[in-house]
């Protein structure tokens, strides 16, 4: 029976989920172009998945990462071009949720998110989360517990409304 290791602080925990992600944006790449009956149900399904993940994601950090993080650091450039970048992300969420998954454009969509998220994941990997661990006023195990609590809280209002 597989273990589930818990991350070892926020970061690990943000950067985990951007790992999953990455792996549902992997999934969704042939089905873009597959002309396989059951390939719109399925793009939806995993995309829907992809947004819900990232709209969490987005929440969590902007909740509880971003505002503890401006505390401490002082590099607030960083923060606030993460948080144009989650903009634009959320922008093409709620197209890609009011669009059809017939449509090449729709799938062109999902693939720039990917794209976008790609480049952000790499901003927040070799810069946000150097800066957060560096910080001595962070406590990144006890964030990492809010982080949990809150995205947990989040799955269960966004599923239970869908």
């Amino acid at each position: 029976m597989p273990t589930t290791r818990t991350p070892a602080d926020a970061c690990s925990l943000l950067d985990a989920e951007h790992r999953n992600v990455k792996k549902l944006f992997k999934e969704f790449e042939p089905l873009a172009e597959s002309k396989a009956k059951t390939a719109p149900a399925k793009r939806r399904r995993l995309a829907d998945q992809i947004c819900l993940e990232l709209t969490v994601h987005a929440q969590i950090e902007e909740e509880i990462f971003y505002p503890a993080l401006r505390e401490a650091i002082k590099e607030k450039d960083l923060l606030d071009e993460a948080e144009v970048e989650h903009a634009s992300a959320k922008d093409l969420i709620a197209q890609i949720k009011e669009g059809d998954e017939n449509d090449g454009k729709w799938c062109a969509k999902v693939i720039v998110l990917g794209e976008y998220i790609d480049h952000h994941v790499k901003e927040e990997r070799n810069e946000i989360f150097v800066k957060a661990r560096g910080a001595r006023k962070l406590d990144l195990v006890a964030m990492r517990d809010a982080l949990q609590v809150r995205k947990e809280e989040l799955m269960a209002e966004m599923t239970a409304a869908a």
